[in-house]
């Protein structure tokens, strides 16, 4: 059987003749049909921009001030693509699309500017030159008013010690609805550090830099953009200390840049509740870290498994791919214990493997195994089959899944089913004049984003995938996208708008997939790109895309490190990159031994079209494209230290979650009072007694270690150094400069034995 439900993308659902968003979507740039800025200043300009069918040749904007008296403004057409600039050229299989132009479905855009006038004014456009007179009414009446800054107006209260706030610096930015945003700032000492925020590539110390906390997907090169942002941070200096908005609206944060000694921070209200509540902890960061877990969500244990090495490429899109894949990395002696296959269903449903036959079930109801035909000449002959042949040889297996619902896949099948059903029992989330939200990013554009506030929408939706666990048996779900939500007057079903939960929706995602594996009693997990505070609850996360180099390698540290820091307990990357160009030999083997001594250990690759030669992130694709063995020995010898360091990997992670600590994290977790760890930002401690020193400059042979003080040893040769001292070693490509104390320095510890029994590459 089938439904059909008439396609649509971002360009067949624009109906009106000309449009406008006046609060815009994208977080970063100022959209072609949106009012800038959102909340105008008294006396500064504000523009206006529509996008106008192209039948359209004039636009006229009026106005009508509060005095009652009017204003008429032409428009004037401005060119899209001069307005937008591209912003890398990178390599990648989607760099091309998120580099794309504003989808604006053959529209142009129109633009007017003027000067705020004192109290609310309205506005509408109306078009005044046209050939098709069916296309000419005016559109709706849109208000705004004046904004000023002003020393009163809204609520600050402080949970903990207040002594750093700075009253005076306390303002509320109020137009005539009420305050629309608050301004606050908080003293930093000069010895103070402010580190944080959320998983961040750019560096790890924030003071002097500005911020905000907005999910958001960054195809590469993120800079200060991120997809896991949290308005939690830590300062460590003298006294340490920490703080948390309690807020999921996005929040912006200047931290000393533009006054040295002032931490500002700047955060939306609701005028109908012009209340703010800041937490201040007080403590170490470890002891900060721990108050914030408790209160924003206690870390999950994942399963065991999740510490041995895993592997993916998302060109592994048959049975067969898959299985020799596997099998060779097996019979290579290189350990493999977690398989992600990314490109198993139709990229529809995401609920089904490709080539499935299925009868629609009209309502989008869950299927079953038995309910499924898988043909035996087609891409997955025998799924069921596939996981427990891969169980049998210790593979642990998870699938890849996007929370959206396609709407350009045709005219009929499952994926429309769903999509109609979504839309007529208001499962999606919707805009602000009711209508379902359709999503307003490069991925996947127009497609549905369900409404995971709505209890009848996530269960509708996990249910869909609950035979893939019970009935197949995989072992959990990469639950990759979530960035999706654009537009602070989006609608959720709880009575919340975009400004307040668009944040959230990454983190109700996952969260709803972990409820499914809860209740089925699955041994398996989440693996996570997107989240917001309280990420720490559905373990696992990875650090998104990146290209395979030098810098990026950096920044992923800088990603595991903030992601801790934020109290992301179980972190892996994609190690050396997993798009465009293959790393060399040499990122290959740096990354591999840092990836062996972080939470998580994977390799990914992107989709490139099967075209040849292959861009596989498998050591044997590697070592064939470079003419050179020792990216597979290489890979081997990190791969079984890691297996060598399971149990102790598994013993700390139940340390970690007990202690709501994270398991990789910065040195001045451990070593608060040590100014010297600044100097050196990209070592790390994994627990409390194992420091990790990753070689991530390309072309060396020696390499300093920062050593804080107390009695050290190393890892590889058994000599004990005492610290603090900064020593220079050698560090070979088989070896990554790892010291030892405490515990895990006793000669018997597993961490000992683990880089002591290890056999040469």
């Amino acid at each position: 059987m089938s439904t059909t439900l008439e396609p649509t993308n971002a360009t067949t659902l624009m109906d009106p003749a000309v449009l406008h968003r006046p609060l815009g979507g994208h977080a970063y740039r100022v959209e072609p049909d949106q009012r800038y800025p959102v909340h105008p200043m008294l006396g500064d300009d504000v523009e206006l921009r529509v996008l106008a069918d192209p039948a359209i040749t004039a636009v006229r904007c009026e106005v009508a001030f509060a005095d009652g008296t009017a204003a008429a403004h032409d428009l004037v057409l401005r060119d899209l693509t001069a307005a937008y600039t591209q912003e890398s050229d990178a390599d990648g299989h989607l760099m091309e699309a998120s580099r794309s132009l504003p989808d604006v479905g053959g529209r142009v855009m129109w633009t007017v500017s003027f000067t705020v006038p004192d109290g609310t004014f309205r506005y509408r456009f109306v078009p005044t030159g046209t050939d098709a007179v069916s296309v000419a009414e005016p559109t709706r009446w849109w208000s705004c008013s004046a904004a000023r800054w002003l020393s009163t107006g809204g609520t600050v209260r402080i949970i903990g010690d207040d002594s750093r706030l700075q009253p005076a610096a306390t303002q509320y930015l109020c137009t005539d609805d009420g305050p629309v945003r608050v301004r606050l700032a908080f003293r930093l000492e000069p010895d103070e550090h402010v580190l944080g925020f959320g998983e961040r590539f750019d560096r790890l110390d924030q003071r002097g830099s500005v911020l905000d906390t907005v999910v958001f997907e960054q195809y590469q090169q993120q800079g200060n953009r991120t997809y896991l942002p949290s308005p939690f941070a830590h300062v460590v200096g003298a006294s340490s200390w920490g703080l948390h908005v309690r807020t999921s609206r996005r929040v912006w944060f200047d931290v000393g840049s533009t006054r040295p000694d002032h931490w500002t921070i700047e955060v939306p209200l609701d005028p109908a509740d012009p209340t703010l509540e800041v937490r201040v902890y007080e403590g170490a960061p470890l002891e900060v870290i721990a108050q914030h877990l408790d209160e924003t969500g206690r870390p999950a244990m994942p399963p065991t498994w999740v510490f041995a090495p895993w592997m993916s490429g998302n060109e592994w899109n048959t049975q067969a791919r898959v299985l020799a894949e596997v099998e060779r990395s097996l019979e290579l002696d290189i350990p493999a214990g977690v398989l992600v296959i990314e490109a198993w269903s139709d990229e529809s449903t995401f609920t089904v493997f490709r080539d499935a036959r299925f009868d629609v079930r009209p309502d989008g109801g869950p299927l079953r195994l038995d309910d499924i035909e898988h043909p035996v000449d087609g891409a997955w002959p025998d799924p069921k089959a596939m996981v427990d042949r891969l169980h049998a040889l210790g593979v642990k297996v998870l699938l890849w899944q996007i929370p959206l619902v396609a709407t350009d896949r045709g005219a009929e099948g499952q994926v429309v089913a769903d999509a109609a059903t979504m839309v007529e029992r208001g499962w999606c989330v919707h805009d602000d004049e009711g209508q379902p939200y359709r999503n307003r990013g490069w991925w996947f554009p127009g497609a549905l984003l369900p409404d995971w506030t709505n209890p009848d929408a996530r269960r509708w939706w996990i249910d869909k995938r609950r035979y893939l666990l019970t009935d197949i048996g995989v072992d959990g779900f990469k639950t990759d996208g979530g960035e999706h939500a654009w537009g602070d007057e989006l609608r959720y079903a709880d009575g919340t708008r975009g400004d307040e939960s668009n944040n959230l929706s990454a983190l109700q995602f996952a969260q709803a997939y972990h409820q499914l594996i809860t209740e089925t009693g699955a041994d398996a997990t989440t693996f996570s790109r997107a989240g917001f505070t309280g990420a720490a609850t559905v373990p696992c996360h990875w650090a998104g895309d990146e290209s395979s180099t030098w810098p990026a390698f950096r920044a992923s540290i800088v990603a595991g490190l903030t992601a801790g820091a934020s109290g992301v307990v179980f972190w892996g990357w994609d190690l050396a990159g997993f798009s465009g160009e293959l790393p060399t030999v040499e990122l290959w083997a740096r990354s591999a031994a840092m990836a062996a001594l972080c939470p998580i250990m994977q390799y990914h690759s992107e989709f490139n079209h099967h075209r040849e030669p292959c861009r596989d992130r498998t050591p044997w694709n590697l070592a064939a494209r470079h003419d050179d063995e020792r990216a597979i020995t290489l890979y081997r010898r990190f791969a079984h230290l890691r297996e060598r360091l399971r149990p102790f990997l598994v013993d700390l992670a139940e340390r970690c979650v007990a202690e709501r600590v994270p398991m990789m994290r910065p040195m001045c977790f451990d070593h608060p009072d040590d100014s010297a760890v600044w100097q050196r930002p990209l070592q790390y401690h994994l627990g409390p007694d194992v420091l990790v020193a990753p070689v991530c400059v390309e072309g060396v042979d020696r390499w300093s270690v920062h050593l804080p003080a107390g009695e050290w040893v190393d890892a590889w040769t058994g000599e004990v150094v005492v610290g603090p001292l900064l020593l220079e070693r050698e560090v070979p490509w088989e070896e990554i400069p790892v010291y030892l104390r405490g515990a895990a320095a006793d000669p018997g510890s597993t961490v000992r034995r683990a880089f002591a029994d290890l056999p040469p590459a």
